[in-house]
């Protein structure tokens, strides 16, 4: 009754609690039936022997019928559908026809770029990744079937985040079951933080540390006192279940937010990855972290000092859009009508600095592409996809920087922008402009307005600004 189902009948007495010795005597005693031969046998003892088959066979039916109704009631219980077959045929042919034991090694030998660009990374980082990871989504075989490899589960990962392709879509390439492929994306996610994390994603802790960036915002962008430039993105999710409203957003659709600081390296520093997309901007905001450790002082910025050839000490700041709150920790340009000509200076330099954040979520979006989808996961597991993926840009800004810079925006030597080839594709969604809440603070009023004139003014100025306006 349930060889149907692909199961070998002694696998579900023994899950039933027959012992080895018990399931053993019933298959022996079930072959000497099937052997022995009735001529050998007088009349009498002939016919004991049938009766004893018959007895035999009762046990033997009462025993299945036992058997069968308990896999109902549990079946029942679980509310799934009766299991057809115990594994698909076709999918314990992996080790042979499996993108992974096929495809990948024959890139590997023959086309190293293809490789590339089938799970975005070099060979060697790749082989990195799996050996830091591997006891960490190891699994033990068990005496039914083997686990699956650790570099099957990280080469699956890595083309969902590159692609985005669906579960069943993974699940015929790499020949792995698509609900073990959703176990599987969610704890390698997991593993590349715990282990990349703290090394890749470095929030700095002392002055020096904040000082360091300021000095690449001065060299690289010629904006000053700068520590960061934040942004925030939306990331397309599917509505939970009796979610209602809760992430449904200004451009109506549902997602999790992401707050992020990024450096001047295009890498990020701090990131803030699960805000529902409902909430408002100043909610969002208001309620971070950062804000609260900028303010309370925990977050060791250093103390303010002056500008390249000015005497007037300036604090240290954090530089963003509309949707931010002008305040001395973070300044943002000013309106788009009516501009004087050194509030339009300011306004294209903290722009040049701030073009970071936007290149580095261009960058990220276009490597990664799962962040261009419509994630069909629950929004704690779309969090930890986001954050891995902050965490696979920096590990590879870090280890190969350059392999990045053709698709970011770039100068020329008029210091005209050239866009970068992330523009050309779908970009993620900005928070929405603040209204009239978060009302700009008196000091950061001044503050914008001393940088506006300091910019301006031959202390501060670039050569090439006035044909910028």
């Amino acid at each position: 009754m349930y060889k149907g189902m692909g199961i070998y009948r002694p696998t579900f007495m023994y899950m039933l609690g027959f012992s080895t010795a018990q399931i053993s005597l019933v298959l022996a005693v079930e072959q000497l039936t099937s052997f022995i031969s009735m001529d050998l046998l007088d009349p009498f003892q002939r016919l004991l022997f049938l009766q004893y088959l018959v007895d035999l066979q009762q046990k033997i039916v009462a025993q299945d019928a036992a058997i069968f109704q308990l896999i109902q009631i549990r079946q029942n219980r679980r509310g799934g559908k009766r299991r057809r077959v115990w594994v698909r045929p076709w999918l314990m042919r992996r080790p042979l026809l499996g993108h992974y034991e096929r495809l990948m090694e024959e890139l590997m030998r023959e086309d190293v770029p293809a490789y590339k660009n089938f799970v975005r990374m070099e060979p060697p980082l790749f082989r990195e990744m799996l050996d830091r990871l591997t006891h960490k989504i190891a699994k033990k075989d068990t005496w039914y079937r083997k686990a699956i490899k650790p570099g099957v589960k990280l080469a699956i990962t890595l083309r969902h985040l590159a692609t985005g392709d669906s579960y069943p879509s993974l699940m015929y390439a790499f020949r792995v079951a698509a609900n073990t492929i959703s176990g599987i994306v969610n704890d390698v996610c997991k593993a590349i933080l715990d282990e990349y994390a703290e090394e890749v994603i470095a929030v700095p802790t002392t002055p020096q540390e904040w000082l360091a960036i300021a000095e690449q915002f001065s060299t690289r962008w010629n904006f000053h006192h700068c520590l960061g430039a934040m942004d925030e993105k939306h990331f397309a999710i599917k509505c939970p279940m009796g979610a209602g409203s809760l992430y449904f957003n200004y451009k109506k659709f549902h997602s999790i937010v992401l707050l992020a600081v990024v450096d001047a390296d295009y890498k990020f520093i701090w990131v803030d990855v699960g805000a529902n997309g409902g909430a408002s901007d100043s909610q969002i905001f208001n309620s971070s972290e950062l804000r609260e450790c900028i303010e309370d002082g925990s977050i060791n910025f250093p103390p303010p000092d002056t500008l390249p050839n000015d005497d007037e000490p300036i604090e240290y700041f954090i530089i963003g859009d509309d949707a931010f709150p002008l305040r001395v920790w973070m300044m943002k340009p000013f309106g788009r009508r009516n501009c004087t000509i050194e509030e339009r200076i300011f306004k294209y330099r903290l722009s040049r600095a701030r073009r970071v954040s936007e290149n580095a979520f261009g960058i990220i979006a276009n490597r990664l592409r799962v962040l261009l989808t419509t994630m069909q996961q629950d929004p704690k597991t779309v969090g930890t996809i986001v954050s891995a993926c902050c965490c696979l840009h920096n590990l590879m800004r870090i280890r190969y920087p350059v392999n990045q810079n053709l698709v970011m925006d770039r100068e020329d030597d008029n210091h005209q922008l050239a866009p970068g080839s992330w523009r050309n594709d779908a970009d993620l969604t900005d928070l929405e402009p603040l209204g009239r809440g978060n009302r700009a603070t008196a000091a950061a009023k001044r503050q914008r307005g001393y940088l506006k004139h300091y910019y301006a003014s031959p202390a501060g100025e670039v050569p090439w600004q006035m044909n910028m306006i």
